[in-house]
């Protein structure tokens, strides 16, 4: 009820303004002290990748590109954080309005561009702040001004940047919203560049004495045989796990709602159908070889349960906690952790 009111009161404000007061507030809270009075979080461990995980439900990243507010997320019960996109030098992103709420199917349209402060301002915001006790991940990307040939030197340079301080890294190459970046999903621009970026990995991993596991999140809008080739190439490369999916360029299913015609990708209950197809498919195609996360169109605790029967190790969810509110954290943690074990995937690695 009292989520509700206050729903009501933020979709009154423009939405990045509302984004804004939303994690000032959130900010605030856990300055005060006053996050110690939520509910404990939900306890459900698993182990992945080398990583413990608190619980199955994590945060997709978007909502804090550069880490600014990872104390209070933390606090609300999340399993992990994933933050980011973030790229090498800051950037503003798309001119506004560049997102646009579809309440009427829990959706969302951005169109931001990778709008972050740089690399070097989230690693200061980690330096400053107490080590969570969950695993963060950090989200990279490319410069919108740097060309697909040389997007290697981008991706590399944050992923030696982050590499210290990260607890896995996400290669983001799905984005609707940096011109020509899905490009880099497809043949030798993929394999050019995970290859790259995989050697990169190795020769850090020696150095330090510490070994990161590295995704790649793909998009939801990839037709059944780019998209095995697609695994197979990220397999072939030794990635770590994929994470499926980010937004899509599809309207299906809200043609002739307000805002369906503006230009970005949708997230929110329109996307979970086809996120979970994906997911499902590429289960079925790379088996236990890495890791899947699942994300877009997690609105219910039910459609967390469902990411998970259709081959999903851990979910993310973003718009789902727009307009669901932090109890969607706890109640898809807690549908996951009572999932009957013959139905819950094994952890893969």
């Amino acid at each position: 009820m009292l989520f509700s009111l206050t729903r009501r009161l933020l979709f009154l404000l423009p939405p990045e303004v509302a984004h804004d007061f939303s994690m000032a507030t959130l900010d605030g809270a856990q300055k005060l002290g006053l996050m110690r009075f939520r509910p404990d979080p939900i306890e459900a461990p698993v182990e992945l990748m080398g990583l413990r995980f608190r619980n199955r439900v994590g945060l997709a990243a978007g909502l804090d590109k550069n880490a600014d507010h990872i104390g209070g997320l933390e606090a609300l019960g999340f399993g992990f954080l994933e933050v980011g996109t973030i790229t090498p030098r800051p950037q503003p992103g798309n001119d506004r309005p560049r997102l646009f709420r579809l309440p009427e199917n829990q959706a969302l349209i951005n169109r931001m561009g990778f709008n972050n402060k740089g690399v070097d301002h989230l690693l200061e915001q980690l330096d400053n702040q107490p080590r969570p006790g969950i695993p963060i991940g950090i989200n990279i990307g490319k410069n919108r001004d740097t060309p697909n040939h040389q997007a290697l030197t981008d991706y590399r340079y944050c992923l030696e940047a982050v590499y210290d301080v990260a607890d896995y890294v996400t290669i983001n190459l799905s984005s609707p919203n940096t011109p020509g970046l899905r490009q880099l999903q497809e043949g030798q621009a993929l394999q050019g560049l995970v290859n790259g970026l995989m050697q990169t990995r190795a020769a850090l991993a020696d150095k330090t004495d510490r070994y990161v596991p590295v995704l790649v999140k793909v998009a939801p809008d990839i037709d059944p045989i780019p998209l095995t080739e697609l695994a197979d190439t990220l397999l072939e490369a030794g990635v770590d796990g994929i994470i499926a999916t980010n937004t899509t360029l599809d309207r299906q299913g809200v043609a002739g709602i307000k805002h369906a015609n503006e230009s970005g990708g949708l997230s929110g209950q329109p996307l979970t159908a086809k996120s979970t197809d994906v997911v499902q498919r590429l289960r079925s195609h790379i088996g236990k070889q890495c890791i899947l996360i699942a994300a877009g169109g997690i609105v219910t605790a039910k459609d967390a349960v469902d990411k998970v029967n259709a081959g999903a190790d851990l979910v993310q969810i973003y718009t789902g906690l727009i307009y669901q509110g932090p109890s969607l954290i706890s109640q898809s943690a807690s549908a996951l952790a009572n999932m009957p074990c013959e139905t819950r995937r094994s952890p893969s690695k």
